[in-house]
């Protein structure tokens, strides 16, 4: 009935079997990092039973508790039992992929992979709170766009912090990327920086990292505005390309539950993101926040990071982490 789940979009790779090996692990280090939900949801599918009050009212508690929100899940509930009524349900293990029917539709809309295209530099700025994990998503970010062909500078812009640089310097020396930083100066003036070396060494991408900031402190978030006027400064726009910078890349903790929706609202309303990073989904994360966003705010996801590797970020599918979410096989 919903047999479509099953089927992951194709992915062009000269090497199939390589590929298809390398998508099985992730498959299966998402279906880990989701444990904490999937595993609870597939206790109540697995039971005999029929579908009852009793089981929507349990059904109800744990999408709530796995940080889906309250309008997600009153949304989903309201589909599912559409879902029920119209195709004759009756056992609560058929359940299972009914919700997986009604989150796809909730969740696919946001599956926009991120395509950097003109002008050249593609800049793509990188903001959120303390620890949401933005200098190990670039890190991660440059060694995806540079499988892709694509060469890349990275911008040291957390100036607060000298660790941050160091990391980025050593993400540089991994992934073999020229890194742009100072020792003293704000943000803005590194970024511009990289900017302008980007122009003159013809490089496709610029990925700028900045401070982590509170959304409470007004003078931060007036303060990454200041970074955003100036990026566009070093790359105003014209009538055939947009200025600088192209892409706004909000990185989320999935750990911080629905205090991430708070973030993506009070970002997307300072700086206009443009697209989600939703890193730390490690076993520990609970991973219905996505669906709150959708309901709530959306804006596309372009990654999901489940660990530390270079390879632990990649593309958000809508069909991939639904089936991992509920146990399903593709």
């Amino acid at each position: 009935m919903f047999s479509f789940l099953k089927k992951r979009p194709p992915r062009p790779d000269k090497d199939q079997a390589a590929n298809d090996k390398f998508n099985s692990s992730w498959i299966s280090q998402l279906k880990s990092g989701l444990i904490r939900t999937g595993g609870q949801l597939a206790d109540l599918f697995s039971r005999n039973g029929r579908i009852d009050d009793d089981l929507y009212e349990e059904l109800e508690a744990i999408l709530i508790t796995a940080d889906v929100g309250m309008d997600a899940t009153n949304a989903l509930l309201a589909d599912l039992r559409h879902q029920v009524k119209e195709h004759h349900l009756s056992e609560a293990v058929q359940l299972r992929e009914a919700l997986a029917h009604c989150l796809l539709k909730l969740l696919k809309p946001l599956a926009q992979p991120l395509q950097p295209a003109t002008p050249k530099p593609f800049v793509i700025m990188l903001v959120g709170v303390n620890g949401s994990g933005k200098t190990t998503s670039i890190g991660k970010l440059a060694k995806h766009l540079q499988a892709k062909g694509l060469s890349v500078v990275l911008a040291a812009g957390d100036t607060f912090r000298a660790a941050a640089r160091e990391q980025l310097i050593a993400w540089g020396v991994r992934n073999s990327v020229t890194v742009i930083t100072q020792q003293s100066g704000d943000a803005a003036a590194v970024i511009y920086d990289a900017v302008q070396a980007a122009q003159a060494r013809n490089v496709d991408v610029v990925l700028a990292d900045t401070a982590g900031r509170l959304t409470t402190q007004a003078h931060l978030m007036e303060e990454i505005k200041k970074v955003k006027r100036v990026i566009a400064k070093a790359m105003p726009g014209t009538q055939e390309t947009p200025e600088a910078p192209h892409e706004v890349l909000l990185v989320l903790d999935a750990n911080t539950g629905q205090n991430a929706l708070s973030q993506v609202k009070a970002f997307d309303e300072a700086l206009g993101v443009t697209g989600l990073i939703l890193t730390k989904l490690d076993g520990t994360a609970k991973g219905g926040v996505i669906a709150a966003i959708a309901k709530a705010h959306p804006i596309p996801v372009r990654f999901i990071g489940v660990g530390e590797g270079l390879d632990d970020l990649r593309p958000f599918v809508a069909e991939e982490f639904v089936a991992a979410l509920l146990g399903l096989e593709e």
